[in-house]
């Protein structure tokens, strides 16, 4: 199935086509054009025994179709759903239209495949699997050409098709909305099977746009708490970008570019709103999980290495080699990548873990603090502890006092009933990373101060003092001392933060780059074996980063995505704001690089044209679907080939 066909309108010309087609097809099944209605519907019994193989799907179904029906009553028309095979297994309706429709065997028990009825609306969306629109003498049969219908296939949660919906009425009744609302009523039995399917997942609603959050517009994944993809709605995969097959290898780490600990985290929080992800194409998304269950302390706050429970590693699936990969991106070993300050670094590192000595690493934005973070905590006398991070610049200024410290029931307007033990707490008998330290407002530092010294936790609108027992890693990207000077930070912290201080270069400053792709192609490969050409591993080089590891793991993705069955990263699969950073940075020695290309490109100008003509050409001309593809905005592509 192509899902942008699937939830898009079909032409005009494909609605031709596909009509020619289906009554190929119906000539090809013996059906003959003269055929007598079939008045021989199954038994009580045989649809009884397929009533309850589709009880699920017709549970769904039911109320779904009352309202839709409560939308076009009295206009003579009547609402189907029937089982895979096209066997209708319910129906409601006009009274008048009934009887026209009993005429034709519109009736619960009757087939309507393509093989039993020929072209009809029902028939031909099984086959096409696409909402399909037959009216009057586009019908197969002679018997059928009084009637129009608006039929849209429902799919499980493995996109496989389990029924149809359809609204039939008298052609002189004909309504072009109608098919709109058949669309939108088996979206929402889709969705409804789908939360069904996976009541104790993490559920994952997505969009561009946030007032599309909580409309049938919305993308829905679901994750096991571990992190795991289980599925996606049709939207969900269309907005993913991949198929059912590929998503299967990936989990909300590499979907969405944290861990899902994070998105627990978040929620945890005393009034959450939407949170704003980057998917591994790059477009950013606002998300929600309106009905997350909070797992327990099994699988809070951690990085994957947490407690268990017995049933609970008896029902997690032992790990893969690529998922091993992927667990050893948080080991100061793995992260010893031949770089000379990196190793001094971790040599500092592996003498005062354990040692109840503080850690402050400093570094630009994106230079891997965090995964430094857990990787210190999961070589740690603590790693079967939880590890918890808290960035608090992500926390509005009003809450991050809750947050890091708790609260009891009713301590504040909108506190949860039965309170909050706040992030310390949750990290106790294990690590508490606390990120961009340095934009914690004054008020909280005396009170952080206060706990690490006292290894006590107050509670808002406590007055008992709870004990408390974290080893503490600080970051930040500021400079504490100049903030200190300018009474912007407690020296008195600072002092008790900064047992050792680490500083983790920014990208273009290591060494290191080509073991850094290598490993990153490894971890973030699903098992495939990618491979960068020498071209772009030499644009690798020269250019600056300024988005570190986070720029270079979502860029890598990216092409990753777009090299398709190749598995080698070449130019044309770079997205085009880094060429342009590329040749900001070198004017002479760029053109001298892509002068290496096969087909001769003299510019790096005719190299941009190429790749926004190629993938337009793929793209069948879809503006935003190149653009989404590559990377960059529309104006872009419009700017490259309207110049």
């Amino acid at each position: 199935m192509a899902v942008g066909t699937a939830v898009g309108t079909l032409s005009a010309d494909f609605d031709v086509t596909m009509i020619e087609e289906a009554h190929q097809r119906s000539a090809n099944y013996g059906v003959p054009k003269t055929a007598a209605p079939d008045y021989d519907p199954l038994g009580r019994a045989d649809l009884a025994l397929v009533l309850e193989q589709n009880r699920l799907l017709h549970s769904h179904a039911a109320p779904v179709m009352e309202t839709l029906y409560e939308q076009i009553i009295n206009t003579h028309n009547m609402v189907i759903l029937t089982d895979v095979t096209g066997l209708i297994i319910h129906t409601l309706g006009d009274a008048d239209f009934l009887e026209k429709a009993d005429r034709v065997a519109l009736l619960p028990g009757v087939a309507w495949s393509e093989q039993s009825k020929g072209t009809n609306a029902i028939g031909t969306a099984i086959a096409e699997k696409v909402p399909t629109s037959i009216h009057a003498d586009q019908h197969y049969l002679d018997a059928n050409r009084f009637l129009t219908c608006s039929a849209a296939p429902i799919f499980d949660v493995m996109g496989n098709v389990v029924g149809v919906l359809d609204v039939t009425g008298d052609r002189h009744n004909f309504h072009k909305h109608t098919m709109a609302l058949v669309r939108m009523s088996a979206q929402m039995i889709e969705n409804q099977l789908f939360a069904a399917a996976y009541q104790d997942a993490v559920k994952l609603s997505f969009h561009s746009r946030p007032e599309f959050l909580g409309t049938l517009m919305e993308g829905i994944a679901s994750f096991t708490p571990g992190g795991r993809f289980l599925s996606a709605s049709r939207s969900g995969l269309f907005q993913l970008g991949l198929p059912m097959s590929a998503l299967q290898t990936h989990t909300f780490s590499s979907l969405f570019g944290m861990p899902i600990s994070a998105l627990m985290d978040h929620y945890r929080t005393a009034s959450p709103g939407p949170l704003q992800l980057c998917l591994h194409s790059g477009v950013r998304v606002y998300a929600k999980c309106a009905d997350l269950r909070l797992p327990t302390t099994s699988f809070q706050h951690t990085t994957g290495n947490a407690r268990s429970t017995g049933d609970e590693q008896a029902a997690t699936p032992p790990q893969s080699s690529h998922e091993q990969s992927k667990a050893r991106l948080s080991s100061l070993r793995y992260l010893n990548t031949g770089d000379e300050h990196v190793a001094t670094v971790i040599d500092k590192l592996k003498k005062v873990i354990g040692r109840d000595i503080s850690i402050l690493i400093t570094g630009e934005t994106g230079t891997g603090k965090e995964l430094l973070a857990q990787a210190i905590h999961n070589d740690s006398p603590r790693k079967a502890g939880p590890f918890v991070a808290v960035n608090c610049a992500s926390i509005p200024e009003t809450l991050i006092e809750s947050e890091l410290f708790g609260y009891e029931e009713g301590a504040f307007t909108g506190a949860r009933k039965k309170g909050s033990i706040g992030k310390i707490l949750q990290a106790n008998g294990g690590s508490l990373f606390l990120d961009e330290i340095g934009d914690m407002p004054l008020n909280l530092q005396a009170r952080l101060l206060r706990v690490l010294q006292e290894r006590m936790v107050t509670p808002l609108g406590s007055t008992k003092s709870i004990p408390v027992n974290v080893a503490l890693t600080c970051a930040t990207n500021r400079n504490l001392r100049d903030m200190i000077a300018r009474n912007e930070f407690r020296d008195d912290l600072y002092y008790r933060l900064n047992g050792l201080v680490v500083r983790l270069p920014p990208l273009r400053e290591r060494t290191d780059l080509d073991v850094v792709i290598d490993k990153l192609l490894t971890a973030e490969g699903n098992g495939v074996r990618y491979t960068i050409a020498p071209d772009v591993m030499n644009l690798f080089r020269v250019h600056g980063w300024p988005g570190n590891f986070r720029q270079l793991t979502n860029l890598m993705r990216t092409a990753m995505v777009m090299t398709g069955d190749d598995h080698e990263i070449r130019l044309e699969h770079l997205p085009d704001d880094f060429l342009d950073d590329i040749a900001q940075i070198n004017s002479t020695a760029v053109p001298s690089v892509l002068a290496l290309q096969h087909n001769d490109l003299a510019t790096l100008e005719d190299v941009e044209l190429s790749v926004i003509q190629k993938s337009l050409a793929a793209h069948d001309g879809n503006v935003s679907a190149t653009a989404r593809a590559l990377g960059v905005s529309r104006n872009t592509i419009y700017r490259k080939i309207h110049p």
